[in-house]
């Protein structure tokens, strides 16, 4: 298996890349901020398993795919992107309807939903799929054999250090949004805030040269 110099070499490189946030940060912050904790926790959640799907993807071949071919990365990265677009025009659309929500009075919004969304955002982050394609191979001892096996438990560290950095900028955005949901006006200014950092985010990583 995976030599104990290598785990840790990889924990952190892995922590260096999860501290800088990205995508799936920006959007637990956006999703704290429109909906509170519960929300930012199971979008985490959605997160975490997204990104493990491309780890699984990796360790069975499908990264090496991805890596060499411009067409699927540039694919995968424009639905993500357009994906983030989508739900950054519902955010503003929708603003209004945030104080109700916070206080109760609103609908609530299923978590199985909440949890695909996030889902969706880390399986098409572009940032941790390169990581993924192009470092994490990088550490896996060939000669111990049991190379996928190895991958995924590199992968699993990867997402650990990504559900603990991800949950505190999700509860520190959480407990900001306590202040702002003491007005309507303040909450749906957060909500039309969070949905176009969300648009602007889907237009940056569209924009994002693919790597060479």
């Amino acid at each position: 298996m995976v030599s104990t110099d290598r785990l840790v070499a990889f924990a952190a490189m892995s922590l260096l890349l999860i501290v800088i946030p990205g995508p799936s940060v920006l959007f637990v912050v956006g999703r704290a901020l429109a909906q509170g904790r519960r929300a930012a926790l199971i979008t985490v959640l959605g997160n975490t398993l997204g990104a493990y799907a491309l780890v699984v993807a990796v360790a069975f071949g499908v990264g090496a795919v991805v890596e060499r071919s411009a067409f699927v990365f540039t694919t995968l990265k424009l639905a993500g992107a357009v994906y983030l677009v989508y739900l950054g025009v519902k955010a503003v659309r929708q603003r209004g309807a945030l104080h109700a929500s916070f206080t109760g009075g609103g609908p609530g919004r299923g978590g199985l939903r909440t949890l695909w969304e996030g889902f969706a955002v880390g399986v098409a982050n572009p940032k941790t799929m390169v990581f993924f394609a192009a470092v994490l191979p990088q550490f896996v001892d060939r000669a111990q054999g049991h190379v996928a096996a190895q991958m995924l438990l590199l992968g699993l560290v990867f997402n650990l250090i990504a559900v603990a950095s991800d949950s505190v900028w999700g509860l520190a955005a959480a407990t900001a949004r306590t202040w702002f949901a003491r007005s309507p006006r303040r909450l749906a200014l957060v909500g039309g805030a969070g949905g176009l950092a969300m648009i602007g985010l889907g237009v940056t990583i569209a924009a994002t040269p693919d790597p060479a």
